[in-house]
């Protein structure tokens, strides 16, 4: 999923993304997604669930998130391209959307790590 990364804006419109580097607006946007408890909530959850995901009534029993208000940071997540949603049977299953979303998140805010150590202590 590295070439289709969705991230989600502040006017909650989808875009694509093919760069594989972040840059500043579309890791703001991916962190303002992440930007509620609920949804970091959500997102643990699911990162201890693995790739096998979850379904959405036993995501919802694990975070105290039911309904409505479930969907809504479900929908955010997933417009994101945080998580992904995939229909088994008559059950829809949530799992991490890929962890190389992550790992350049991470990436992004340790790519300059400790850049202007050197020039303080020079000075």
């Amino acid at each position: 999923m590295i070439a289709n990364d969705l991230l989600f804006y502040n006017h909650r419109n989808m875009k694509t993304f093919d760069d594989p580097n972040l840059s500043l607006v579309q890791a703001a946007s991916a962190y303002a997604a992440l930007g509620s408890e609920q949804r970091l909530s959500l997102l643990r959850t699911l990162t201890r669930a693995g790739d096998k995901g979850m379904n959405i009534g036993a995501l919802g029993a694990a975070t105290d998130l039911s309904g409505a208000n479930l969907t809504h940071h479900l929908k955010i997540l997933a417009q994101a391209g945080l998580i992904k949603q995939t229909k088994q049977g008559r059950s829809i299953i949530c799992a991490m959307a890929d962890y190389a979303t992550f790992k350049r998140l991470n990436d992004f805010l340790l790519a300059e790590c400790c850049a202007d150590l050197e020039d303080h202590e020079h000075g």
